[in-house]
């Protein structure tokens, strides 16, 4: 299919596509176009303006600035993924880079865009959630910054407003004794995941776990927080007796319908399974130990 007509914008500064933005009551904003070119072409998506970002100078590159790494908008995960400075700040970022299609998709695709698009079974919005990021949006009244946990509001739909662009993502780095995991299920490499567990364990002096953040794709109608198996965690010795527990809990996290990918009682099982997976890769990392 072809998409339908739309007008083509072609923004040379930040402020040029805020203001595209602000004059179009429907428009869509396009970096890599990973995500949003498969909507036009569908029909799923019928913006009147389509607002190219590619060329503004200000949107380009990272940083690692305290303890934030900065993704800017035109970022390629492909980019990101090898850069060793963000690996040494949160591991977990190329891990998850890692499950995110295919190379040649990365290559275009943007950090920024995919959690934009906000697909509840795509891994990066997962990361966002897991890591406590934010995204920072730009409208005509200025800059705000949207934490993770109040951004996603369901599946293709977040609490971006009609005239904001999100200029960048900022996603913490790791404190020190924190191990890290990703895993998913999918039925061929590159394939959105069936289920998807982010999971980030923090041990204390003591040994046993101080902080845990897990987050889940493909479960429900956006990605959430594991809430009730991060409470099963705290003050527990990292082994089979807490991540089994963990796990157990995760299943009721699993809200999504059956549908021929996947029955609710299949999702459930793998959620389970992957979390304690991942809890026990994140407390090897945790200590030191070889993964």
């Amino acid at each position: 299919m072809k998409p339908p007509l739309f007008e083509y914008i072609r923004a040379e500064t930040i402020e040029q596509a805020v203001g595209a933005r602000a004059t179009h009551e429907y428009s869509a904003v396009l970096a890599g176009g990973q995500s949003l070119l498969p909507t036009l072409n569908f029909r799923l998506a019928r913006p009147e303006a389509v607002i190219d970002i590619g060329r503004i100078a200000a949107l380009q590159g990272t940083a690692v600035q305290g303890q934030e790494i900065i993704v800017r908008a035109m970022a390629r995960q492909r980019a990101v993924e090898r850069d060793d400075a963000i690996f040494a700040a949160n591991p977990l970022i190329r891990e998850t880079l890692g499950h995110v299609a295919h190379a040649i998709v990365r290559n275009r695709g943007t950090i920024v865009g995919s959690i934009s698009h906000a697909d509840a079974a795509a891994e990066l919005p997962a990361l966002l959630l897991a890591t406590g990021g934010a995204v920072i949006a730009r409208g005509p009244k200025g800059e705000r910054r949207i934490e993770a946990d109040a951004f996603f509001q369901f599946h293709m739909t977040t609490t971006l407003k009609p005239d904001e662009i999100a200029i960048e993502v900022r996603i913490p780095t790791l404190p020190a004794r924190t191990g890290w995991a990703f895993m998913e299920f999918t039925r061929r490499h590159g394939d959105y995941a069936l289920a998807g567990v982010c999971a980030l364990l923090t041990l204390g002096a003591d040994g046993r776990i101080s902080a845990a953040r897990l987050a889940g794709c493909g479960i429900a109608s956006r990605p959430v927080r594991l809430g009730a198996a991060e409470g099963a965690l705290i003050g527990q010795a990292p082994g089979v007796t807490s991540f089994a527990a963990a796990g157990r809990a995760a299943r009721e996290a699993v809200t999504a319908a059956d549908d021929r990918q996947a029955s609710k009682a299949f999702r459930r099982h793998l959620l389970d399974q992957l979390v304690v997976r991942a809890l026990n890769l994140a407390a090897e990392r945790a200590t030191g130990a070889p993964s």
